[in-house]
């Protein structure tokens, strides 16, 4: 196997910088540990998914992804208000704290306070990095057929 084809098991090593002023928001080697997936079916951003494919194992790439096929863009509507009664009445509230959140069907998201109301708070809960065009340098260690 030379090059990476959809559905192949690959192994990358990479670092996440924003277009906009190079701020670093996520880096593999950081961690410790490359990351693991399956190619070309989805599991990630479009742009760095489709990035991987055709590359060889030891290749180095930089690609710079747009936030339609990253996180897309800022939605205006996702900004949910929520009654002052729903936060522990100790809880001091400011603006750009992580809320955490779950939808009715049991997903897990973050929101971030936006605004402090008298009565509400209102929550930001597009992507921290909708809108963002996003640099990612990758590097391919190990493709596979299977996990």
């Amino acid at each position: 196997m030379s090059k990476v084809e959809k559905g192949n098991y690959v192994k990358v090593h990479y670092r996440g910088a924003l277009a906009s002023d190079g701020t670093e928001f996520d880096n593999s080697r950081s961690r410790g540990e490359p990351l693991g997936f399956q190619a070309g079916v989805g599991n990630l951003i479009p742009g760095f998914d489709s990035a991987i494919l055709g590359m060889s194992v030891g290749e180095n790439k930089t690609v710079t992804i747009d936030p339609e096929d990253a996180y897309g863009p800022i939605r205006p509507e996702a900004k949910l208000e929520i009654g002052n009664e729903q936060f522990p009445e100790n809880l001091e509230l400011t603006i750009g704290m992580p809320v955490p959140l779950t939808t009715p069907e049991g997903r897990d998201f973050v929101g971030t306070i936006e605004k402090l109301n008298e009565n509400s708070v209102t929550l930001d809960v597009n992507h921290p990095l909708a809108g963002q065009q996003l640099v990612f340098e990758i590097e391919l260690l190990e493709i596979s057929e299977q996990e």
